[in-house]
């Protein structure tokens, strides 16, 4: 595969899965002291990551679960953010400004602090009150955040007897790391051609529903647009239809992701209309991938995870074909914003 170390990719993804018990043993000692709620407070991208977790809670768990946006948190405020919250930080870099700032306003409010890193020497890890560390990068961040937060969240409904099935479904998740080099290897000639096909397009519209919807969101900002100066227009799969569809031409681009979870159909609705207009749908789907030992419960949960593997692939070929690096910026961290 081109510009991937297998090694590298699997120790980084082990490292992730590997938390399990730690983050489970943490978070038990945290809701016996008291924590009453959980906040996923993260700045850009990072923050999508924890999103399809923090949508389980709120879907499959009583336990108050709120979604903020850094720079936001600290302007507003929320009325339940106090002394028995727990606020979660991802952070790459682990020197987000806003995350920063985020970080002491809910620590003057009281609040306790988990973020997740990856370096340990940085502001983000050193002023946590508990930090899980796992070296990643661009290349592999985005697997690595979304386990760390899907075991977030499988700890906290285990912990509270709202699951049944914590130990199966993590061990089938500690599965990933190998399996997901498989996804890319499947993955690799479409990728390739796909890249191929749209390294002159400059305008998509990229759509899912369900823990997918999170990756079309993160992929059309922080890859397409960030990384390759390719205007996008992420749109949920039902919000395609106030709005967005009247967009539609013969050659509009809509890259639709689908993944497994109870809000598919909402994907189908896209799929059977968009043909009528346009032919150039471009269907991404999770189903499409063998997953071996993994139940369909547990895909339904790794969805997101499945598609992020695969389009970094497509990253790679994108960057290639358009002779545009990934790291180029002409404006983000080149000055004082």
């Amino acid at each position: 595969m081109l510009n991937f170390d297998e090694q590298r990719y699997v120790r980084i993804q082990s490292g992730a899965v590997n938390l399990a018990h730690p983050i489970r043993e943490a978070l038990s000692k945290e809701l016996s002291n008291g924590i009453e709620n959980i906040y996923f407070a993260g700045a850009g991208g990072v923050n999508f990551l924890m999103q399809p977790a923090a949508r389980l809670l709120q879907t499959k768990s009583t336990f108050p679960t709120y979604i903020e946006m850094s720079a936001e948190l600290v302007n507003s405020g929320s009325a339940n953010l106090g002394a028995n919250s727990l606020v979660v930080f991802p952070t790459v870099s682990g020197t987000t400004k806003e995350a920063l700032a985020a970080l002491e306003f809910a620590r003057a409010k009281g609040a306790r602090i988990l973020t997740l890193t990856a370096k340990a020497d940085t502001p983000l890890a050193q002023k946590a009150d508990i930090n899980f560390t796992n070296y990643c990068a661009d290349d592999t961040s985005s697997e690595n955040f979304y386990l760390q937060a899907l075991l977030i969240a499988l700890a906290i409904m285990d912990i509270r007897g709202e699951i049944d099935d914590y130990d199966e479904v993590v061990s089938q998740i500690q599965r990933l790391p190998e399996l997901l080099v498989t996804v890319k290897e499947a993955f690799e000639p479409r990728a390739e051609a796909f890249a191929l096909e749209i390294k002159d397009e400059q305008h998509h519209i990229m759509t899912g529903s369900g823990s997918v919807w999170f990756e079309a969101w993160y992929y059309g900002m922080c890859i397409l647009e960030e990384m390759q100066w390719i205007w996008t227009r992420p749109v949920h799969a039902s919000d395609f239809f106030h709005g967005t569809l009247e967009l539609l031409e013969s050659d509009t681009s809509v890259i639709l992701l689908k993944g497994e979870d109870e809000q598919r159909e909402l994907a189908d609705r896209v799929e059977r209309f968009a043909p009528t207009v346009t032919n150039k749908l471009r269907v991404f789907d999770s189903k499409e991938f063998a997953l071996d030992g993994i139940s369909d419960r547990v895909r339904a949960l790794i969805s997101q995870i499945v598609l992020a593997a695969a389009f970094e692939r497509l990253s790679v070929h994108l960057e290639a074909v358009r002779e545009h690096p990934l790291t180029t910026r002409r404006y983000y961290k080149k000055g004082d914003f």
